[in-house]
């Protein structure tokens, strides 16, 4: 299973708005530069986030997108899931498409990556992406 840049892209999106959170509105062309996302794209992932909840915008001269949410209350895999689809390793796991689901073996192996796919997204959130990216900052100023 590979991502897309539709997931790969949005999440990076969605990280530069969570580094603002309670700052204001953030600019696509501000997320575009700091991320190095074209900003028609940035507007076609932002698209499905604001439909499901995640990101809201602000009209005007200072406008732009923000979280709808608390960093800590959106999961890495909330942003996968709505930009991505199921996040799983084959089509037959997903609404029981497998003609064979009675006997197949492999089933078991698919349906344990997938979840065990889930778990980790899952349990990731925004804000642990920010703490980590902080801890990264520190960490290079030892090495100056």
């Amino acid at each position: 299973m590979r991502l897309s840049t539709k997931g790969r892209y949005g999440l990076k999106a969605m990280f530069e708005l969570a580094l603002s959170y309670g700052s204001g509105p953030v600019s696509l062309s501000v997320v575009s530069e700091k991320q190095n996302i074209s900003v028609n794209y940035l507007e076609q992932l932002i698209a499905p986030l604001r439909k499901a909840g995640f990101v809201k915008s602000v009209r005007g001269a200072q406008g732009g997108y923000l979280l709808a949410k608390d960093p800590s209350e959106i999961s890495v895999g909330d942003i996968l899931k709505t930009l991505e689809g199921p996040l799983s390793p084959s089509e037959c796991i997903e609404n029981d498409k497998c003609s064979n689901k009675e006997q197949c073996v492999t089933k078991f192996v698919w349906e344990k990556i997938r979840d065990s796919i889930n778990d980790v997204v899952d349990g990731i959130t925004l804000k642990d992406m920010i703490d980590d990216h902080n801890k990264m900052a520190r960490s290079d100023m030892y090495y100056i």
